[in-house]
Parts: C-alpha cells; structure tokens; sequence
C-alpha cells in the first residue's frame, strides 16, 4: 500500500488510449463535417427566393441520406478497394464496409470511423451543385444526379488520390480535398448550370445580368460561420490521428493556417468588390471567405502561416472575378458555386505545389483532370436528363416556386410571397 506509484503507463495501456483518443477525434471531426450540411443548407437558402426554400432544404436533406446508404453499399468500395489496384484508375473492394476491430497496438482506425468521415465528404460534394442548379430543376432529377455523383463518380476519381490510384502514384497532393471534393462538385455544379439555362429574369435580351437577391442574408451569413466551424473537422481531421507530437502539431498548424485562409479570403474578397462596384458586399465576402477555406484546404499541413494568408487572399480575388466571369458567360450560378468551389479547388491544388513543396507537374495534371472529371460526367447526365423531359420544371413551375409545384409545401406559411418575374 506503502509502495511509490508507478511513473509511465503499461505499453498496452498506452495503445489503448492512442486507439481510443484518435478514433474519438476522427468521430468528432466527422460529426463537424455532417454539420457542414446545414451550413450548405442556410447559405444556399437565403442566397435564392423564398419561395424554393423548401426545395433547397429537401435537396440538402436527400444528398446526406441517399449519399449514405449509396456510398456505404457501393461508394466506399470502389474509393478505397485496396492495395491489389493500387497506381490504377479503377477498383473494387467489395460492398459495404468492415467490421472487423483493427489490432489496438497498430494505433489504427476502426472501419465504422472512417467510414462516417468518408461519407460525409462524399455529401458535402454532392451538395455543393445544389446551390448552382437552384430554382429551376426538378427534384426527382436532382435525386438522380445526387446519387450518380455520391456512388460513382466522386467515389471514382477519389480513388485515384486518396485510395492510392494513379494520380496518387503520380506524386499528386490534395491533403484534405480542395480537388478531390470541392473543385469536383463545383464543375458538376457549373455543368449543372449550363445544361439547365438561367434562371426566368437573370438575364436581359442584351445579354446584361440582372440581380436577383436572396431573400434571407441573415440565414446565408449564419450558415457561413457553421461552414466554418464545420472546416475545422473537415481539415484538421484529415491528419486521421491526434496522438503524438507530430500529429498534434499538425492538427494545430492545419487548423490556424484554415483560420487565416478564411478570414484573408473574406476581407480581400469586401475589398475587391468595394474597388469594382464602389460598395461592400455582403455576398462577396462571405463567398470570399468560403473560396479562403477551399484554396487551403488541399495544403493546410504543407504551407506556412503567411503562405496561408496569401492563398486566402488570392481566393478572395477569384471568388469576385469567377462571379464576374460567369455574368459575362451568361451562365447562372445562383450562390456562386462554382467560383467558390470549382475555380479555388484549381487554385488549391496549384497552390499546393508552388508554396507546398510538391511536384508542380503533378498539381497542373490532378488540378485538370479531376475537375474535367466532374463537369464531363455530369454534364452527359444533364443532357441525358434533357432529352428525356425531367431536368427542368416548366416556366409556370418556376414561375410559382418550387416549393408549391414540386412539393405543395411552404417555409414561410402565412406570408404571400410576390414576384415580378
């Protein structure tokens, strides 16, 4: 009773608490990734009418729920099939996911926690294109691009980076999916948007753009910070571990050089509005400060503080040129999708190679292929959607709101909800 304690756990003990710490930060990381959906959600419903509110939270809704099972029977096998296909372009390591527990004293991850991680990237990419396609698309095409993109196509060219295929042996770069998820979703978004056409009223027989504001700027703004606070599972988690010097001074580097990206892509983005269109713009810094968050995201462990800050900065200026750019397209990206996703993913991943340290070649070759990965896929299924009669709600739908015609819903039931389109 009289003896001294004793100094330093059992070697077993220690496995144990590494096990247990670094799938519990994983869990929690998850679960802030699967937070990001009601970010996405309030962003792309105040950005549009009111009258498509119920639509855009429906959409939201189904890319988790169809995203999950589609992933979990079919995505995950084809994004991680194993080492048997490793360096090759596609692979299958069966249906559904293990269930067998790894070797505690291998530090491993348990199959289930890495599975709830995967599955929430693959719907947060998949919700990305529901903001670009606002307003005017039928929800039961939606439902079928959504589980296109959740069990095929982004499963597919994930595995060419994260599941050790030939961009992987490549010596490609993309720590935590600024290609692999964002710039593949805002191309799919992008092609989403030219397939379906503008929206009625967008644009003038001239060609000049007409705004078209969101009716809710508060819930746009609230789901901005959650997006935020959402990041902070979506790149720190990536590190996969927390335990160990070197993976908690990774997770910390990764999760300020996030925070300076963001907020240096918010502030530049104010500026360079304020410069072009002699006003602040609440919309653009908000999107600047999502473009900030995308551009780092593929080389928040590689870069440097001031590096990150340079990276947002950009960010914020091509988030303002990207909605510019597509005004002048006539291409109509109701929430910016796009600018902030599929433009700052390129940025991203060229980033990563002129401040990350990593091959150049094999950014420029990741940061194009992926991308026309994803705007090539969909745009076949857009048109093959066309052509069959579903993609787009006729002009008395659009005309009435989304809400009504696809879903005799209202959000806002009581209010009498005017349009001059």
């Amino acid at each position: 009773m009289f003896s001294p304690p004793l100094f330093g756990a059992e070697p077993a003990a220690d496995a144990v608490n590494a096990y247990a710490i670094d799938n519990f930060f994983l869990f929690i990381c998850a679960v802030l990734v699967l937070f990001m959906q009601a970010g996405f959600a309030l962003v792309e419903t105040g950005l549009n009418a009111a009258k498509n509110t119920v639509n855009i939270l429906f959409k939201n809704l189904m890319d988790l729920s169809i995203g999950a099972i589609l992933f979990y029977f079919v995505g995950y096998g084809l994004m991680y099939p194993g080492e048997a296909f490793s360096g090759g372009w596609f692979g299958f390591g069966g249906f559904g996911i293990g269930t067998d527990a790894p070797e505690i004293a291998g530090g491993n991850l348990h199959p289930a926690v890495d599975f709830l991680f995967q599955v929430a990237f693959a719907a947060t990419a998949a919700t990305i294109v529901s903001g670009a396609v606002a307003g005017r698309m039928q929800f039961k095409s939606y439902l079928i691009y959504s589980a296109v993109l959740t069990s095929l196509v982004y499963p597919i060219s994930g595995f060419w980076k994260w599941g050790g295929g030939w961009l992987n042996a490549l010596g490609f770069y993309d720590f935590a999916g600024s290609l692999v998820v964002h710039a593949l979703g805002g191309f799919a978004g992008l092609a989403g948007a030219i397939v379906l056409g503008p929206r009625i009223g967008r644009f003038n027989a001239d060609g000049s753009p007409n705004a078209m504001p969101g009716h809710n700027l508060a819930l746009s703004t609230l789901g901005v910070f959650i997006l935020l606070i959402g990041w902070y599972g979506f790149n720190p988690g990536s590190q996969l571990a927390v335990v160990g010097g070197d993976n908690t001074n990774a997770v910390m580097l990764i999760a300020t050089n996030t925070t300076l990206a963001a907020c240096a892509g918010a502030f530049i983005a104010m500026m360079f509005a304020w410069i072009l269109f002699k006003k602040p713009d609440l919309t653009m810094a908000l999107n600047g400060m999502l473009g900030g968050l995308v551009g780092i995201t593929a080389n928040c462990d590689s870069v440097t503080y001031n590096e990150a800050l340079i990276i947002g900065s950009v960010a914020g200026i091509l988030v303002v040129l990207g909605i510019k750019l597509l005004d002048m397209l006539k291409i109509d990206d109701p929430v910016g999708a796009w600018p902030v996703h599929g433009l700052n993913g390129i940025w991203g991943g060229i980033a990563t190679g002129i401040f990350g340290g990593h091959p150049i070649m094999a950014q420029i070759i990741g940061s194009t292929v992926i991308p026309l990965w994803g705007f090539a896929t969909m745009l076949i299924l857009f048109f093959i959607l066309k052509a069959a009669g579903i993609l787009r709600v006729t002009k008395e739908e659009e005309m009435k709101g989304l809400d009504i015609s696809e879903h005799e819903e209202e959000a806002y039931y009581g209010f009498e909800i005017f349009t001059t389109q």
